[in-house]
């Protein structure tokens, strides 16, 4: 009986007919750089054949088309595309993106190693190859209440699944410049493996420190200087476009054929509704070659650079014995997918049904108690406040100072400058934890938006003019096991139910997405002048991105990491 290695060899040589040919158009060879006219030839899960003429048991018509390896998104966080795993698959799969590689910690800071499972269970079962990083930073630091703490021997029995890389971004970087034992612990055990990094605007010798500790991707470069600096020292730039980071346009420079090699694409966090309106890591790529860049650049970034950053050596080329991620492309300047092929496996809602489904987890992950409007006061105190100030597009935030109003023993809101109130209410069940500040650049004249997504505890944020609006907005999360709210005058004017850990729906990409258009109308009524208020209100409690954050133990100021007053 003939084996699958020699079957393989059998097609390649054109003694035995290929499962699949794809004939009459061309690919794009990623060494040269040329338009390679070929018949590309399938075997089960791998190409068998290119740069001849085949024969095929099913034979498909490309005519005038492009072929290219399958995109490869290196870093994002499923949860924050508020769907499933499974139906992040069904959505982001027929844009090309065939591999995924996902940190999980969203879950993880809720649920811990439950979350990892979940996600890992997921992984078996998804059409495409969906691989993880184990979260490194649960929690993220020692200024805000998880859900869970996971030490280095939590993650060790999830090392060799084969579904894992290895271990996700390692954010707390003062912990390592300054030999934290926690952290110590992490990267000595993974050694000789995959450390992916976090080290927003870290230079000179503290970047040189992390770096000695193993790391070797980062995917926070908010400018070019600063991209170069981690390229010359060794990492792979992991170029971010997401639904509130928005780095493309600031690397656009460094994205060229000769530092090609050392670049890859990501996503890192986006919604149903930004990929059906603008597409996935194809958006990057239509993006990139209409600004300058040159095609080879960029379609190497998002697939063969991408692969070997992250040890994935059986993927990113159309070549015999390269795994069959294949996207049949209508040009590569449009980057539209005409057709797809994830391990072979033409991409269709049949293969999509073939899925085994995995439960859900964390349906009860909301436990914050009730709140009130006297819950959100904030007391006088001398001399200007901090305020944290939103920049549009970024996850990082400046450290503003305003005298702000006073109405009766209480700081108030200054809408005159765009400043209202920001709130984060501790929803795990460990202490009850409630800080109050200051925010500008939401554009709210009224009401409140509240969420139980908060990088990276996920407690509760809320932001709002009005207190008793706030409370509303906060107390309506815990009645629906957790998403996002919209309050005006009193009344729940839009709202998501994410159940699953406060997360993620239970619903069908398309619903999400539908219901998210509900939401940005309800948010754009209170005056909200941001193109995504709700993962920018998600990213306000992220104490490891400087500048000014807050969490549920107060405000944080992250360049002296450590809690204002």
């Amino acid at each position: 009986m003939t084996s699958r290695l020699e079957r393989f060899i059998d097609q390649g040589v054109g003694r035995a007919p290929a499962d699949i040919v794809l004939k009459g158009g061309c690919f794009f060879d990623l060494v040269t750089g040329e338009l390679v006219q070929s018949d590309i030839a399938i075997g089960a899960d791998r190409i068998v054949g290119t740069s001849g003429n085949y024969e095929g048991e099913t034979e498909i018509d490309i005519s005038g088309r492009i072929v290219v390896p399958g995109f490869i998104d290196t870093h994002l966080h499923i949860e924050s595309s508020l769907v499933t795993p499974h139906e992040f698959d069904r959505c982001v799969l027929p844009y090309g993106v065939t591999t995924a590689i996902c940190d999980p910690h969203e879950i993880a800071n809720v649920l811990g190693t439950a979350g990892i499972e979940f996600f890992l269970q997921s992984s078996l079962e998804t059409i495409m190859d969906i691989r993880v990083q184990l979260s490194s930073c649960v929690p993220a630091t020692h200024l805000e209440t998880s859900g869970a703490d996971l030490p280095v021997e939590c993650l060790l029995p999830y090392r060799h699944h084969p579904k894992v890389i290895g271990l996700a971004e390692f954010m707390n970087f003062p912990g390592v410049i300054h030999k934290d034992p926690v952290c110590m612990a992490k990267l000595d055990a993974f050694q000789g493996g995959h450390i992916d990094g976090h080290a927003p605007l870290l230079s000179g010798n503290d970047l040189n420190g992390y770096l000695a500790a193993g790391v070797r991707t980062e995917h926070e470069c908010t400018t070019a200087g600063e991209a170069l600096e981690k390229i010359r020292k060794g990492m792979h730039i992991l170029v971010r476009e997401g639904s509130v980071s928005k780095d493309l346009a600031a690397l656009i420079p460094i994205i060229t054929e000769r530092l090609s090699p050392f670049l890859a694409l990501c996503t890192d966090d986006r919604n149903p509704l930004d990929i059906a309106e603008q597409g996935h890591l194809d958006h990057m790529i239509r993006t990139a070659i209409a600004s300058g860049v040159e095609p080879l650049a960029i379609y190497r970034a998002a697939s063969i650079s991408a692969a070997r950053a992250f040890g994935l050596k059986d993927r990113g080329l159309v070549a015999p014995g390269w795994r069959a991620d294949l996207v049949v492309l209508d040009s590569l300047e449009n980057c539209r997918a005409d057709m797809v092929f994830s391990a072979g496996r033409r991409v269709t809602d049949a293969l999509f049904s073939s899925r085994r489904p995995v439960a859900p987890i964390g349906l009860d992950s909301v436990k914050a108690r009730p709140v009130n409007a006297a819950h959100f006061g904030v007391p006088v105190a001398e001399g200007k406040t901090s305020v944290i100030g939103v920049i549009p597009g970024k996850i990082i935030t400046e450290h503003r100072r305003y005298r702000l109003p006073v109405r009766g023993n209480e700081t108030a809101v200054d809408l005159a400058n765009d400043i209202i109130k920001v709130a984060v209410i501790e929803r795990h069940g460990k202490n009850g934890n409630h800080a109050n500040g200051f925010v500008q650049g939401f554009g709210l004249k009224k009401g409140a938006i509240a969420s139980t997504v908060g990088h990276d505890s996920h407690n509760i944020c809320v932001v709002g003019v009005s207190e008793d609006d706030m409370a509303r907005a906060a107390n309506r999360l815990g009645q629906i096991k957790g998403g996002f709210v919209v309050v005006e005058d009193g009344k729940v004017t839009g709202e998501i139910a994410l159940p699953i850990a406060g997360l993620m729906s239970l619903e069908p990409y398309e619903t999400v997405r539908d219901t998210l258009h509900q939401l940005r109308k309800a948010a754009l009524a209170l005056g909200a002048t941001l193109e995504e208020p709700f993962l920018q209100l998600a990213f306000l409690p992220l104490p490891v991105i400087p500048h000014l954050k807050i969490s549920d133990r107060g405000m944080v100021d992250v360049d002296k990491f450590a809690l204002i007053g």
